[in-house]
């Protein structure tokens, strides 16, 4: 989970908490900054980094997910593009009759592409309506692709729904005919017993993104109830905005360590679950486990090579808990994607590393100019 284009708002709003930070900070800059230009400018950067630091596949929620898919397909990257939909209008679209339109045309013309894959990107329950999202479960159904979505972010959330229509917004979306193996939620940090074990009944998949979470302050998602529940639980790490990186090293540590100090029990979360959860589980959550996510015959040919022999990672006693726990992303040497090598010796294949960060440069010294 993330959204490539924000990129180039590192470091531009932190230490606030959720709400503020997107409608004091985010929202205001991207009506003044979003363009093709400035999304094709951060989704580079984005994935540069992304590659450099062993990712090798993707989801992205975020506006002109068309320039995204060129900008992915470029360097060679494989992508899970949300296509986004608000009820309320940007630069992407006037209504989320229009976000809709443009989802599906945009899954019409890469249909056939084997590394870009389309899906609705509903922003989240309290900034999109029922009819909209009614849409959205049918259309998944008839076109067969994902939805992803910022689900019970912070307890704001929780307080406003229930507020404004007495219904927790999980509640509201099993009504809508939402919940199911298409569904993928991010965040997730406030749930009851009775809200997991829907999400278990459901299908539903549960995307983990522990540094954003702490970094806003919006809490700690239940994985180890989740998990023992039977829920599907992958990992990711958010946008540059709010992390402020696209290190999944880091965030395996970081989703290790929480969760063993939510739980106060320092078996939860071993090394192998949280790996599994950065490569086989985000794989599931896309429908996509029989193809990606193991090195197994038959699957599709996406890996990294990691460097261990290091002050850092030696010695090796499991190869496992030296990834997790030891490893930093600087040490992945080598990338293939569906067997074509993308990164040799940590120099980019497909990308100019010199030109593009030059660009995300320019970028900050005319928002930082103008802030």
């Amino acid at each position: 989970h993330g959204h490539s284009g924000m990129s180039l708002f590192r470091g531009f709003a932190d230490d606030l908490p959720l709400h503020p930070w997107l409608e004091q900070k985010i929202w205001p800059a991207e009506t003044r900054w979003m363009s093709e230009s400035f999304v094709a400018a951060g989704a580079r950067l984005a994935i540069a980094e992304m590659l450099l630091s062993g990712t090798t596949c993707f989801t992205d929620m975020y506006f002109f997910p068309d320039e995204i898919a060129h900008v992915a397909s470029e360097a060679g990257i494989r992508a899970q593009l949300a296509s986004p939909v608000f009820d309320f209008p940007t630069i992407w679209a006037a209504d989320a009759e229009e976000y809709i339109s443009k989802a599906t045309r945009l899954h019409d013309e890469f249909r056939n592409n084997e590394r870009i894959r389309v899906a609705f990107g509903p922003h989240a329950p309290y900034t999109v309506s029922d009819k909209p999202l009614q849409k959205i479960a049918m259309l998944a159904e008839e076109l067969d692709i994902g939805i992803h979505m910022h689900i019970h972010e912070n307890a704001q959330e929780i307080s406003d729904a229930m507020r404004d229509s007495g219904l927790r917004p999980l509640t509201r979306l099993k009504q809508l005919e939402l919940l199911g193996p298409r569904l993928q939620g991010v965040h997730l940090t406030q749930l009851n017993a009775d809200e997991i074990a829907v999400l278990a009944e459901q299908g539903v998949h549960a995307i983990h993104c522990p540094a954003s979470n702490m970094k806003l302050a919006s809490g700690f998602a239940p994985i180890r109830e989740l998990l023992a529940a039977g829920v599907n639980v992958a990992l990711g790490t958010d946008g540059c905005a709010s992390n402020n990186n696209l290190d999944m090293f880091i965030e395996m540590r970081m989703a290790a360590l929480a969760g063993k100090a939510v739980d106060q029990d320092a078996s939860a979360l071993p090394a192998w679950q949280v790996l599994q959860m950065a490569t086989l589980n985000g794989a599931r959550a896309m429908g996509m486990e029989d193809r990606l996510g193991t090195l197994e015959s038959g699957k599709l040919a996406d890996l990294i090579a990691v460097d261990l022999n290091h002050c850092n990672t030696l010695p090796v006693y499991d190869p496992v808990s030296a990834l997790v726990y030891s490893a930093h992303s600087q040490q992945v040497s080598h990338s293939w994607i569906q067997g074509q090598l993308v990164m040799e010796e940590r120099k980019l294949q497909k990308m100019n590393l010199s030109r593009i960060m030059a660009e995300a440069s320019h970028w900050g010294a005319k928002i930082g100019t103008a802030s």
